[in-house]
């Protein structure tokens, strides 16, 4: 009986739970199949805030504290960059550069420097731009105050110690003699040398410019140009306002402020047409680079312009280079573009591969026949939604590194972008139509335009380069700048 009433209880039991999976099932909704069938809530998202102050000689200060780790991270910016050094000097920021960061100064010789830094576990590095010299040091914590010292130190009384000016002149005539190695290196000089010709942004070092640099010159440009009024600092981590002050006052707080001449912005003048450059170099495939010039940060094709890379090439695998170039033929391992939107001067848009040597007309007929696919015909509206969802869910990894936050924040400060620009950047690119797509694309993607670089050898295509329809000039190794 009580075997019975046992089997007879579990019956019941599992018609209940039948009848309630069959309620729960009709009450679901339906499971999408693919991937790209999910939904998700729109993203809230905050730009994280940047205390700004600016202190009484004119340095300005971007601080954001972050207690998460014990360490401090500062971005020191003097507003002043190669393009304010003289034209002759080629290779001047790099000297400039290297020898501020090791040179030492004038209360700790170029050794003690370095041996300082080993003893307090910091990370110092200098580095000069066409626009801002940069030094970016960090450190624990509970070294705050004398890590400050020594940026104050670097910043207004640097030694330029003259042994280290020339080990860092002797590194850079090493690299220089070095520089052709790479097919990849050549491709990008010659191209940035087309798309800037005649101008600071297109010049490369030579052995007689690096030779030319003196301890002199670099002493001179520190004068004229490194001045509280000219300085920006990033200030980050584990550190408050109140700390912060004292430690600013002490190391800058008596540095008068100067006259700073503003270096003037040399005038472009761009390529009048299209040229297709072919260097020979023995090597297993080619490297293929082609570019015109873009727009600067005032432009507000920024956007479209952004999408429209995007789906051209800088979407990886969604983009059309990779799709067709890559994943249809076959004819590269990666293939890619980039636009690049210029701060002062407008941006390069670019594009490249790597083929083998028999397919390089094929590959760079496809590259520019995509180009022009995009500008006769509007993008898909598929290929617009990936393409905007992607670059506004991505602008939020912008902001996870706290020090990244507070150095942006600054450089777009410097470089005057208007106030709203992080705030309304995600809605701007959504905004994007198929239109405004195809109108930058037959803008910016100009085949009569283009500067085109061959680095290999292309074997019997070498003389098929012609059908590209640009003029082919072929560089020799000695032609190279």
């Amino acid at each position: 009986m009580r075997i019975i009433e046992s089997k007879l209880l579990l019956r019941i039991l599992s018609g209940c739970i039948a009848i309630l999976t069959l309620l729960l099932s009709a009450c679901a909704p339906t499971l999408p199949q693919r991937p790209e069938q999910l939904s998700y809530p729109p993203i809230e998202f905050h730009i994280p805030a940047v205390d700004r102050f600016e202190l009484a000689n004119g340095v300005r200060v971007y601080l954001r504290e972050d207690s998460e780790l014990p360490l401090i991270q500062v971005t020191a910016m003097v507003g002043s960059g190669a393009l304010a050094a003289p034209r002759a000097l080629t290779g001047f920021d790099d000297l400039f550069a290297a020898t501020l960061r090791t040179g030492g100064t004038l209360a700790l010789p170029a050794a003690a420097l370095e041996e300082r830094l080993d003893q307090l576990a910091a990370n110092l590095s200098c580095s000069m731009g066409p626009y801002a010299t940069q030094l970016d040091l960090s450190l624990r914590r509970s070294d705050a105050q004398e890590g400050m010292t020594i940026l104050a130190e670097m910043l207004r009384r640097p030694a330029f110690d003259a042994g280290k000016l020339e080990l860092a002149r002797l590194s850079a005539q090493e690299g220089l003699r070095r520089s052709n190695d790479e097919p990849e290196a050549i491709a990008e000089r010659l191209l940035m040398a087309a798309l800037y010709p005649g101008h600071p942004l297109g010049d490369h070092p030579t052995q007689a410019s690096l030779a030319a640099v003196t301890r002199a010159q670099l002493q001179t440009f520190h004068h004229e140009h490194f001045a509280p009024n000219n300085l920006w600092l990033a200030v980050s981590g584990d550190i408050r306002k109140a700390e912060l002050l004292p430690l600013l006052a002490q190391g800058f707080g008596d540095w008068p402020r100067q006259a700073v001449t503003a270096a003037p912005l040399p005038p472009l003048t761009p390529a009048a047409q299209g040229l297709l450059q072919m260097v020979a170099k023995e090597v297993p495939q080619s490297t293929i680079m082609l570019g015109d010039l873009g727009l600067t940060k005032d432009n507000p094709d920024q956007y479209p312009g952004r999408v429209m890379n995007f789906i051209l090439g800088g979407g990886g695998f969604n983009s059309r280079l990779m799709r067709e170039v890559r994943s249809d033929r076959g004819l590269a391992y990666s293939v890619w573009s980039q636009f690049q939107v210029g701060r002062r001067f407008p941006g390069p848009v670019m594009a490249g591969t790597e083929t083998k040597n028999a397919s390089v007309v094929e590959v760079l007929t496809l590259m520019r026949g995509i180009m022009n696919g995009l500008r006769e015909q509007p993008a898909s509206a598929e290929e617009l939604r990936v393409a905007r969802d992607s670059l506004v869910n991505s602008f939020v990894f912008s902001f996870t590194d706290p020090h990244a936050v507070v150095a942006q924040r600054m450089q777009l400060d410097f470089y005057a972008y208007p106030a709203d620009y992080l705030a309304r950047y995600q809605e701007r690119i959504a905004a994007v139509d198929a239109a405004a797509v195809q109108r930058v694309a037959r803008e910016y993607l100009r085949p009569e335009r283009q500067q085109v670089i061959v680095v290999g050898a292309p074997d019997e295509a070498a003389g098929m380069l012609d059908a590209i329809g640009l003029t082919v000039r072929r560089v020799s190794a000695a032609e190279l700048p």
